[in-house]
């Protein structure tokens, strides 16, 4: 049998090219090695979502997003967290079995509380349970269905590890393997996108360029991106240009080629790059702009489709309740 990967994707804003090579063509690759469950995480979005409105499309265009670049529920099990109460279940569960000591070295829960100690106010101001106790949920989700792998970045190693003291905690207090402790895989190669203004494109930053923009839209973000103040006739060097690291992003070896040919020939402008640049771009994201507005068009297709994978991870997960119940001595 193959392993089983398993990731999650907070619905936390609107989705960007930074997003697709760093996160959802990463994930996709996986289930050509492993039985896949990919999840919406949307009740990990209310520690900072309050809004019902902004929360409910967020979920649904995260959801057309992933689809549209060419998730296929037939071979990823694709579901809302909130649609498998079972992980509910076993977030109380192995709350019991969760030290107070683990959640306060959390990184979020850690920073948060320097940021408040820096600005003089009370070390736990603004801080709610949900983000106190944010990687205790995230272990549910993970243990819930048997993970054996999860993929992610250097700065989320922690959370695997915190999952993996707590399914170790559970299975030697019943000195069985009630529960699968899963392993971190650390995504080394995942391209890190520069954004507009030359720094990793992040939504923090403000320099992101839309996934689903329209073409005048794209267009307008790629001729805004920050070049320095070579001239026409110098001759550039493409491997410190932000718009070419982009362009390799999306053009052919053959393109990546003859456009670096050109920088380093002098005689090109910025803008001749960054037309260049969009048309590439604007090539691969065309079709799946395409996708994601039909699909958006049709949300009882949409919302159908997550019900049917809530439908197949279901069991799953209550195959993993079921099993800490009765070492528990609950069932």
């Amino acid at each position: 049998m193959r392993k089983i990967a398993l990731t999650g994707i907070k619905p936390t804003g609107i989705l960007h090219v930074g997003n697709y090579f760093g996160a959802i063509k990463p994930a996709l690759a996986l289930a050509d090695e492993y039985d896949t469950r990919l999840f919406i995480a949307d009740y990990h979005a209310l520690n900072t979502i309050k809004d019902p409105k902004e929360l409910s499309a967020n979920i649904r265009q995260v959801a057309a997003g992933w689809l549209a670049a060419g998730l296929d529920p037939e071979k990823i099990i694709f579901y809302r967290q909130s649609a498998v109460p079972e992980t509910f279940e076993l977030t109380t569960q192995i709350m019991a079995f969760t030290s107070k000591g683990l959640m306060n070295r959390a990184h979020a829960y850690k920073a948060a509380v320097q940021d408040n100690t820096e600005k003089g106010d009370d070390p736990d101001a603004g801080i709610n349970m949900g983000l106190f106790t944010y990687p205790v949920l995230m272990a549910a989700d993970i243990i819930l269905f048997d993970a054996d792998v999860v993929p992610v970045g250097k700065d989320q190693v922690q959370h695997v590890e915190m999952a993996q003291d707590i399914a170790q905690a559970v299975n030697f207090n019943y000195k069985q393997q009630v529960l699968k402790v899963p392993q971190a895989v650390v995504q080394e190669e995942v391209a890190v996108v520069p954004g507009l203004d030359g720094r990793k494109m992040s939504k923090s930053y403000g320099n992101t360029i839309p996934l689903f923009a329209p073409e005048k839209e794209l267009r307008k973000l790629i001729m805004r991106i920050v070049t320095n103040s070579q001239g026409v006739e110098e001759a550039k060097d493409p491997d410190t240009s932000q718009i070419y690291l982009l362009y390799k992003l999306f053009a052919s070896a053959e393109e990546q080629q003859a456009l670096a040919k050109l920088y380093r020939a002098g005689g090109m402008g910025w803008g001749v790059a960054k037309e260049e640049l969009f048309r590439v771009v604007n090539r691969e994201l065309t079709p799946v702009r395409e996708r994601y507005e039909a699909i958006m068009a049709d949300p009882v297709t949409l919302d159908g489709i997550l019900a049917k994978g809530a439908a197949k991870a279901r069991p799953i997960a209550a195959a993993t309740v079921k099993r800490f119940r009765k070492a528990a001595g609950i069932d």
